[in-house]
């Protein structure tokens, strides 16, 4: 039973961690990065889809994002999409191909930004901690019912303290890469 609830709330927290760095990586940086188009979606014939679906997204260079549709009739689809997507982006057409430059960032924004990723951060701690003290009152009810000692017991929050430290430590250090990221000129 408490291996089990080990690893149960260990990919949980992982789980938390993904999400972290999923909501990381929408927060956009001075340079251009496909990913950041990922979670545009697309009005295809009624139903919205994702870009990549529909479109061939590239790096043109460092500032800027090639998206190429795979249909001529999609161009401006494509293009309202992203404008619409309220990621900051103003695309411009050049034939068949959508050039998204990404524009500086300035100081206040970055620091605006910073906040945004600090608030994520701090979210993600709590849902990791959240998480602990699911699992320890699940190990209390555990030894209430004597399913466990007060020693397994004892050893198991120890070890899900463990968990808990490492996870938070690995947001700090998620957080600590994207200011660094956000913060480089």
């Amino acid at each position: 039973m408490i291996p089990e609830l080990k690893k149960n709330t260990e990919q949980k927290m992982q789980k938390s961690l993904d999400a972290l760095r999923n909501d990381l990586g929408k927060v956009r940086t001075g340079r251009a990065h496909t990913g950041l188009l990922d979670h545009v979606q697309v009005d295809y014939y009624g139903s919205p889809v994702p870009i990549t679906q529909v479109a061939n997204v590239t790096l043109v260079d460092s500032r800027t994002i090639g998206v190429q549709p795979w249909e001529k009739g999609m161009v401006a689809k494509v293009e309202k999409a992203i404008r619409e997507a309220d990621l900051g982006l103003n695309p411009a057409t050049q034939g068949d191909l959508i050039r998204v430059p990404m524009p500086m960032l300035t100081e206040e924004r970055r620091k605006e930004l910073i906040k945004v990723v600090r608030h994520e951060g701090e979210n993600a701690k709590v849902a990791v901690r959240n998480l602990r003290r699911d699992a320890n009152n699940t190990l209390k009810d555990a030894l209430k019912k004597k399913e466990v000692s007060e020693d397994d017991e004892r050893r198991a929050q120890d070890e899900i303290q463990k968990l808990t430290d490492r996870f938070v430590a690995d947001v700090d250090k998620m957080l600590a890469e994207k200011e660094k990221d956000l913060m480089a000129v």
